[in-house]
Order: structure tokens, then sequence, then C-alpha cells
């Protein structure tokens, strides 16, 4: 339905009882105060709405999104207290099977252990409308049905490192909704997809029989900060190979230097197509979280995270603001096509724009 709803068009909608309310909604969409209202009431739909205007990278939506973020923690402090929550990072190659494991431990977590769980599916974007793609999500059919889960795909709009530009304050507004547990998938892109660990709690390396030997283990890069190290899809033939690919990523793990010496990083095997030693899997994250968090080590890490992402913030909001300063944009087209000439370096002509942006008078 186009936005441009005639006089005639609105009455008959207000004639109509609930589908009229329901459009005028969506012509209207709610003030930032009512969303995180509703939010915190456990209002899926709200939630989603929220996390869409988070993502939205317009100014007056942005500014919105502030208003929503800062009144929804208020307001689920006043409603839930200090909650306990559980930030998990799932990574991994394309094809290790990390939607299938998610999909099958938020089922275990939902159904089991009792918990609420989120899913961000930080999937790529689309090179047309850059929005997510949605293959997480429609890869997972059974968790999304249930009422204490919910599962959100988020693009990455061309960032590197897993994980999608807003996904800490996607994470807050999840936990402000009430969600015990948050999953946190990432694109899948290898060792270098570190990023990570910058957003969650306990990072998670999901991997899958013959996929390397033992020794890719001891490489720079996401090994080094892996929590748990789980071999998928054990089962069937590929069982007995799971169990020796178990023992060679054990010894490989014994090599690297723990991040803290609270936890040594540990080895397991599960098949997220039958469910077995999902429930052993589990137990390690829940002895790692007890762990952690009895030593005052959850909340440290959180904080070291949220000044990890103010200066990524910081380092987003400038380059906006030099773009759309006032002489700014016919100073930045004068630079880019002198570096399609040639006759200037990448770092020169960023001193140049920064030069410029800093003597513009404010």
């Amino acid at each position: 339905a186009s936005r441009c709803v005639s006089a005639r068009m609105a009455s008959r909608f207000i004639r109509g009882g609930y589908f009229a309310r329901r459009c005028v909604r969506a012509f209207h969409p709610a003030a930032p105060e009512e969303l995180a209202e509703r939010l915190v009431a456990g209002d899926r739909v709200a939630l989603s709405k929220a996390i869409t205007l988070a993502e939205n990278t317009r100014t007056d939506s942005r500014d919105k999104a502030l208003i929503l973020l800062q009144r929804a923690l208020l307001l689920s402090k006043e409603k839930h207290g200090e909650r306990e929550t559980f930030r998990i990072g799932i990574s991994g190659a394309p094809g290790v099977g990390k939607s299938s494991f998610i999909e099958s431990m938020g089922c275990y977590v939902t159904d089991n252990i009792h918990r609420s769980v989120a899913v961000l599916a930080v999937d790529p974007s689309s090179p047309v409308s850059g929005g997510s793609i949605l293959g997480d999500r429609t890869r997972m059919e059974q968790l999304p049905m249930r009422k204490s889960a919910f599962v959100r795909p988020s693009p990455t709009r061309g960032r590197l490192g897993g994980v999608a530009q807003h996904t800490d304050e996607v994470i807050q507004l999840c936990e402000c909704a009430g969600y015990d547990v948050v999953f946190v998938e990432t694109v899948g892109v290898g060792q270098s997809e570190v990023e990570v660990s910058s957003v969650c709690d306990m990072l998670l390396l999901l991997l899958q029989p013959g996929a390397g030997d033992a020794l890719q283990g001891i490489k720079k890069g996401i090994m080094e900060i892996a929590d748990l190290v789980v071999i998928n899809k054990a089962d069937g033939p590929l069982a007995e190979l799971a169990s020796r690919c178990r023992h060679e990523y054990q010894s490989a793990l014994h090599l690297l230097s723990p991040r803290t010496s609270l936890w040594s990083p540990k080895a397991l095997t599960c098949s997220s197509h039958t469910g077995k030693h999902m429930d052993r899997v589990w137990g390690a994250m829940s002895t790692y979280w007890r762990v952690m968090s009895e030593a005052g080590e959850i909340e440290r890490r959180r904080g070291r995270q949220r000044v990890e992402w103010l200066w990524k913030q910081v380092q987003g909001d400038l380059v906006d603001k030099l773009r759309t300063t006032s002489g700014m944009p016919s100073r930045i087209a004068e630079v880019e096509q002198r570096l399609r000439e040639g006759t200037i370096t990448p770092r020169y002509a960023s001193l140049q724009l920064v030069e410029a942006f800093c003597e513009i008078p404010r």
C-alpha cells in the first residue's frame, strides 16, 4: 500500500476495525518511547521494528534509535533488574553447519534448559538492495516457531570482521526484550573473522571433520581467541574421523596461550543433525559462563568491549561528518579526481581531506 493514503481510504480503514488499526500503525510508526515500552513488555514485532531502526543509517533514524535504546535500557532495568545474560559468538567457515548448529542448540536450550534464545544471523549484504540475503534465517525451520526464541538476520553492508555495524546495539535490544541467551552467527569468512569477540562473552569456533590438519590451530587468527572448539557433523561415517579430529585439535590448543588464566579452551564433538552431544556442548558453555562470571571477567570483558565500540562509532561518525560538512563535498570530489588520475597517493589524499576538514570554521 502506498503511504499517500487518501482521506476516503483512511475513513474506510477506520471503519474497518482491527485491519484499520494495523494499517494506521503502518502509516504512522510508533514513537521511540512507545516502541521501547512494547519491546520491554516482550512484543516481538516491536523488537523487530526497533532493530530495523537501530540498523538504519539515516540521520533522523539514528536520533530516534538513540532515544529508543536509552529508554529501553532504563525500562528493562526497572522491570528485570540486573539480569544475567549470555552472549555467544558462533564462527566458522561457510558450509560447516553454523545455522544447523544454532538451531539444534537453540531448541535444546529452550526445550530443556527453559531459557529464551535470540539469534542474530549476520548475513552477506545483497549487492542490489544492501539488505540481508536472509540465507541463515531460511535454513532455520524449527527454532523460529518457538515462542521463547527470536531469529533476526542482519546485513553486513560490506563491513569486514564477521559482524554488522550495529550488532552491539541489537544485542542490547534483545536483552531488553527479555532474552537470556543471544547467539551471534557470523558471516563465515575464515581465520580473519575476529571482530565477533568484541560483542560476545564466549566465542565458539565450529569446524567439520577433515577440514584441515590440526596445525591450522596454531595459525594466527580466530583460533587464538576461540574459547570452545566444536567439531560438527560427528555422525554416521564421519563419527570416527570427528573423534580423531577432536584429539588433534585439543593437542593443538595446548600450543596456544589462553586469553585468560581462568579458562583453557576445549575441543568437543557434536551432531547438529541428530542432536548428539548437544548436552555436553551446552554443559561446557555453562561451565565457562559460571567460572568467568564468578570471577567478574564477564563484566570486565563487556566494559572493554564498550570502549572498543565507542571508538569504532567515533570513526564512523567522523567520516559521516567529513562527507556532509559544507564545503567538503566539492573538496572530496577534487581529491578523488586527482586519485583517479594517479597524481597523488591515497595516504596523501587522506591527509589533504583531514586538513581541509579541520580548517573549516566551527
